[in-house]
């Protein structure tokens, strides 16, 4: 374990663990969730612009100069914050990482949030973004669709849905610690708690219905581990050994596997809850961004 990760899991554990286990109001953490905890700057030659019309609210890191859809890689991520809390500026140290490690445009949604638009609102956002790539002239083949945490769970659950309405799907996955079963039955929910510096196992899931409303838990839309996955893209999944959605992430991959989709999953040791987002202060954050990136490369070579 290096300085710099022992240095952020005790800063979680003091900050966004607490605020968590205590059962902080909701404007309070989305007040701590907000931004990075890093400033992150474009590369040269980049910029970070919002993103309107048909593409909905959210932002690019794109090129400065001009970019060619039809060639270029292009990445649509998801970002976390259990439906309810977290921007796209708060990802940006992934956001910006990847676009950096892949010279591709990124689109992050700034999709809608519980409680106050429930399910499926992000969804069909997504989905809308998606849709609206795809008219400017983006092929599938040169998109990856990713998340992470909640995130995860919702590029599985558009796959599943663009899949289901037999759209071209993306040339690949990636899923950082994907939130992939609402139910919340993994056993390292419990097993993980006192280990995870960030998340509490018992809060998992505690508010669900804000988002669900009378949906089910198992809908496998909602919660893609009780979906059938066959016929997705080629998936990336990372995990943290120590965190309480490690089963989710696991399991998850297991199921990926047994319905034949190839599925590539990264188990690390002792890192927080989407450590990637610590980049570039973590040095198993940037190498964890350089793996993803490695993957998706590979699929849109």
């Amino acid at each position: 374990m290096t300085w710099q990760n022992w240095a952020v899991n005790l800063g979680l554990r003091i900050q966004l663990k607490r605020l968590l286990k205590n059962r902080a109001d909701l404007a309070a953490i989305r007040r701590r969730t907000a931004k990075p905890t890093f400033r992150i700057r474009p590369p040269a030659g980049w910029r970070i612009r919002p993103s309107d019309g048909a593409f909905g609210p959210g932002e690019w890191i794109e090129p400065a100069g001009a970019f060619d859809p039809a060639r270029g890689r292009t990445l649509l991520y998801c970002h976390g914050g259990g439906y309810m809390f977290c921007t796209p500026q708060t990802y940006r140290p992934i956001t910006v990482g990847l676009a950096k490690r892949l010279g591709a445009r990124v689109l992050a949604p700034d999709y809608r949030l519980a409680p106050e638009h429930k399910y499926p609102a992000p969804l069909d956002d997504v989905i809308a973004a998606w849709r609206a790539l795809r008219a400017q002239g983006t092929p599938a083949s040169r998109i990856a669709l990713g998340g992470d945490s909640a995130g995860g769970g919702l590029a599985l659950g558009v796959l599943l849905r663009l899949r289901d309405a037999g759209e071209e799907l993306p040339a690949a996955a990636f899923l950082f610690a994907p939130w992939t079963d609402l139910a919340a039955t993994g056993a390292s929910l419990k097993t993980n708690s006192r280990s995870d510096p960030s998340l509490v196992g018992e809060s998992v899931g505690r508010g669900i219905g804000l988002y669900l409303g009378e949906v089910p838990r198992t809908d496998p839309i909602a919660s893609p581990l009780y979906g059938d996955p066959r016929g997705l893209p080629p998936t990336y999944i990372s995990a943290s050994d120590i965190e309480v959605l490690f089963d989710d992430a696991t399991r998850m991959a297991e199921k990926l596997r047994a319905a034949g989709v190839e599925t590539e999953l990264r188990v690390w040791h002792g890192v927080a809850h989407v450590w990637q987002n610590l980049a570039p202060f973590l040095p198993e954050a940037n190498a964890g961004l350089d793996e993803a990136a490695a993957f998706i490369a590979g699929k849109m070579a």
